[in-house]
């Protein structure tokens, strides 16, 4: 992994387009609406995994030794399904075909061969399926990496603790979790929902190996992500807004889900453009 200021501004131009190309999917959902909110917050972070991190041979798509990427935060598809496509999985002008009938981009697919590896479901179980792959690499002595994005509003489940536990009691050095910390579930700010104040302070008792970054600052993204110890898991906190890129959408709550309109539209791609400057 190339931690430098030229690979960081790669993956920023990676971001812009990822961002463009999710305005263009959720006002493409019409009044079905789509997850803006959360899928504007983990951009930087779906950027590095698919631009740097994740080891992935196109031609071979199932191969038992790829990396697996998994996002427990599965409605981030708004930003999940750019990636992909800026890795090449799915063309970019397929991208237009979202949540068409009989298309192969629905909201909650699995479909290996196109990067999609988990389906989503019920929030708080994917961090789970991703001890049972990492266990198995392990058992395998297949040095593959196992990632889980997850909210930090879905930390409220039970199970997701259960986890935190069971990794770190088996030592799985070879999974990373990564949490989507921007403050805001669907319910409103987390730390009135139920706090997760002193985060960090937590997942040091739990014996995990901690990084604390700018969850959109691909730089310090990168630095997080080349981080590790051994023989424990790893967990990057990522600091994050919800809606990051478009000022209306800004933690704001009722865009965790919501209609874009074709005016709204056109002022968070002018934003984005603005922000990012020219695309490269």
């Amino acid at each position: 992994m190339e931690v430098s200021k030229q690979n960081a501004d790669r993956l920023t131009a990676m971001s812009q387009r990822i961002r463009l190309n999710g305005l263009k999917m959720a006002l493409r959902s019409g009044n079905n609406g789509s997850h803006l909110g959360g899928s504007l917050s983990c951009v930087e972070i779906m950027a590095v995994l698919y631009g740097e991190v994740l080891r992935i041979n196109l031609d071979n798509p199932s191969d038992c030794e790829r990396d697996i990427f998994i996002p427990s935060k599965a409605h981030c598809v708004l930003s999940h399904i750019p990636a992909l496509a800026e890795k090449g999985f799915i063309k970019k002008d397929e991208i237009l075909n979202y949540l068409d009938d009989g298309g192969r981009i629905v909201g909650h697919p699995y479909r290996p061969d196109l990067g999609f590896e988990y389906p989503g479901g019920s929030l708080g179980m994917a961090l789970s399926v991703g001890i049972g792959i990492a266990l198995s690499a392990k058992e395998r002595n297949s040095d593959r990496q196992i990632y889980i994005l997850m909210g930090d509003g879905e930390l409220n489940e039970g199970s997701i603790w259960e986890a935190f536990m069971s990794a770190s009691h088996y030592k799985l050095d070879n999974l990373t979790a990564i949490i989507d910390r921007n403050h805001l579930s669907y319910d409103g700010d987390t730390e009135e929902v139920m706090g997760l104040d002193s985060l960090s302070e937590k997942m040091r008792a739990f014996n995990w190996f901690v990084s604390e970054c700018d969850g959109h600052d691909t730089l310090s993204l990168l630095k997080a992500f080349s981080e590790k110890e051994e023989r424990k898991p790893h967990v990057i906190i990522a600091d994050t807004i919800k809606g990051k890129g478009v000022s209306f959408i800004e933690n704001r709550p009722e865009w965790h889900h919501h209609r874009l309109s074709q005016k709204e539209y056109e002022q968070a791609v002018e934003e984005v453009m603005n922000a990012g400057g020219a695309l490269t």
